[in-house]
C-alpha cells in the first residue's frame, strides 16, 4: 500500500512540476502567438479585398452563427467576413470579401487542421490551392461544389473541406447581405 501512495505521490509532483512549466512558457509566448494571428489575419484581408482600412460592424449573430465578424472597408468596396466552420478534420477559420454587388472577391484561410496533401490543398499556396481557391471569386450566395449542382470543383480527396469552405463562402455573403 505504502508503495502504491508513493507512486502516486511522485507522479502528481511529476504533474505539478509539468502543468507550471507550461504555464510559464505559455505566458512567455502567449503576445507572440496573439501577434502572429492578427498579422496572419491582416494579411488575409488584404488577399481577399484590399482597403486602407476596416471598421467591424454589427450582425444578427444568432441568424449566422459560424460568422465572427463582419468588417467594411473604409475605401468602400466591401465587406471581409471572419468565419470558422467544421471541416473535414477540423474547425477552419476562413476571411471571405464580399463586394457590394454580393460577389465574393476571394477567400483567405487563416487557420486549419486537414489532412495534408487533401484538405489541406484548400490553404496551399501551391498552384493547386491558388487555382482552387480563385474558382470562388465572382460566385454568389449559391455558391456549391460540382456535386452539389455549383461551379466549384472540389479539391480531389477532400470533398467534405470543399464542401464546407463553400457552404462557409456561401453563409458569409448572406450575412453581408442580411446587413441590408
Amino acid at each position: 500500500m505504502n508503495k502504491i501512495l508513493k507512486l502516486t505521490l511522485i507522479l502528481c509532483l511529476v504533474c505539478a512540476i509539468v502543468a507550471g512549466i507550461l504555464g510559464v512558457v505559455n505566458e512567455l509566448t502567449f503576445d507572440r502567438i496573439q501577434e502572429q494571428q492578427r498579422i496572419r489575419t491582416e494579411k488575409a484581408y488584404a488577399a481577399v479585398l484590399q482597403s486602407d482600412g476596416y471598421e467591424e460592424v454589427e450582425f444578427d449573430k444568432e441568424s449566422f452563427p459560424t460568422v465572427d465578424s463582419i468588417n467594411k472597408c473604409t475605401n468602400g468596396a466591401g465587406y471581409v467576413v471572419t468565419t470558422t466552420f467544421s471541416g473535414a478534420q477540423s474547425k477552419l477559420t476562413m476571411a471571405v470579401g464580399v463586394d457590394n454587388e454580393y460577389k465574393c472577391t476571394g477567400i483567405s484561410i487563416i487557420s486549419h487542421a486537414e489532412t495534408a496533401g487533401l484538405g489541406a490543398n484548400a490553404a496551399s499556396t501551391s498552384e493547386i490551392g491558388v487555382n482552387w481557391r480563385a474558382q470562388f471569386v465572382g460566385e454568389d450566395e449559391n455558391v456549391a461544389i460540382t456535386k452539389a449542382g455549383g461551379n466549384i470543383d472540389a479539391l480531389a480527396g477532400a470533398t467534405i473541406t470543399s464542401r464546407s469552405v463553400a457552404n462557409a463562402t456561401g453563409t458569409a455573403i448572406r450575412a453581408v447581405e442580411a446587413l441590408g
